[in-house]
């Protein structure tokens, strides 16, 4: 089981026993389909709800633990609204549109398993009336806006390659008048510019190359084994292929990995890092990986890349030479329709390719 979900399970078992009877039996229901990760989010959608509804005197009860069928079912329409409102205008934390539509969908779930799903001891529904079923969610992102919001934010082309070479060589030249930042980067920069071109040619997401391990890694056939999101099966790693740009870059840091971050033999983690004052390297974090990615985009000149965007950038740049299924087996995606923003990402560079083509 990778380190985050780990994490996520024992806060999830920690929060649950605070939870209403009728919400533990739904994430118990629910266990064999979803990751802990996942559930652990709709713990926190709820805590949310019930703690709103307690608030605005919808409930009686003293605790999220005591609030009942009964006030979920006796709830109206303007509740519901209320409660919207109250996610997109409170003054502190408030919401984006995507956020208010995944919570409002963890709650549709859970009325939806009360009221459709779970019976009392005479095969009734737990819940008799279901508010939510009259809640229209609205998708926010079509895979076209999401392209929209992408174009010019992601690494194009030779772009690829060059970021790559700018963290290993460029980033030093620029900070060179900055001893503590240059003594930094020539420690470092072996191992953040294998983490950028791993991701550049692979693809993988910032959450699979903090869990990877060095046994994950089959440098001959250019192939890593890695949790993907939302497979359940903790004991299988599915094989992902990565292009032969990013072996010469995981030879070298394997090569320093050792002796350069002090790793003790115990720590299996594929990325390393040393921490000031520290006698042993541990497994680098999500995110520290997020700001180094960061830390040079901004002196590369990408002030938006980050390294999800990363991610992005290589599946343009593997969609313009494979089909949607490929790109969607490559990504980890669960469908098609997310694959899809690669699509509308490369229209403008297909359409040029298809005028040269005629022109020819």
């Amino acid at each position: 089981m990778s380190i985050q979900k780990i994490s996520d399970r024992r806060h999830l078992d920690e929060k649950l026993p605070l939870m209403p009877w009728f919400v533990q039996q739904f994430i118990d229901y629910k266990r064999p389909d979803l990751s802990p990760s996942t559930l652990l989010e709709y713990v926190r959608d709820y805590e949310s709800f019930f703690g709103w509804l307690r608030g605005e005197g919808l409930s009686a009860a003293e605790s999220n633990q005591k609030i009942t069928l009964l006030e979920l079912e006796q709830l109206r329409m303007d509740s519901i609204v209320g409660y919207r409102l109250y996610l997109t205008t409170r003054s502190e934390g408030t919401n984006s549109r995507v956020t208010v539509s995944r919570k409002l969908s963890a709650l549709r779930s859970l009325f939806h398993y009360l009221s459709q799903i779970a019976e009392d001891e005479n095969f009734y529904p737990l819940l008799k009336r279901n508010v939510m079923a009259k809640v229209e969610i609205k998708r926010i992102h079509k895979p076209k806006d999401t392209a929209a919001k992408l174009k010019g934010k992601i690494l194009e082309e030779e772009e690829l390659l060059e970021f790559v070479g700018y963290i290993y060589e460029g980033y030093g030249h620029d900070v060179e008048g900055n001893k503590q930042a240059y003594h930094a980067h020539l420690q470092n920069r072996e191992r953040d510019a294998c983490i950028a071109s791993l991701i550049l040619n692979s693809g993988l997401r910032v959450s699979e190359v903090v869990n990877m391990n060095v046994d994950d890694l089959d440098l001959n056939n250019k192939l890593l084994y890695v949790s993907r999101k939302g497979n359940n099966d903790e004991t299988f790693k599915t094989p992902v292929y990565f292009r032969e740009q990013a072996k010469d870059d995981l030879a070298q840091y394997l090569s320093l990995r050792t002796t350069r971050y002090k790793t003790p033999k115990r720590e299996k983690a594929l990325f390393i890092a040393l921490k000031n004052g520290s006698t042993e390297g541990a497994r680098m974090t999500k995110r520290a990986i997020q700001e180094m990615i960061i830390k040079y985009a901004k002196r590369f000149g990408k002030p938006y890349l980050t390294v999800h965007k990363l991610r992005h950038s290589f599946a343009t740049d593997y969609y313009l030479q494979n089909d949607i299924y490929k790109t969607k087996e490559q990504l980890g995606h669960a469908s098609t329709e997310t694959t899809e923003v690669y699509a509308h990402l490369t229209d403008k560079t297909m359409s040029e390719a298809i005028e040269r083509r005629m022109e020819s």
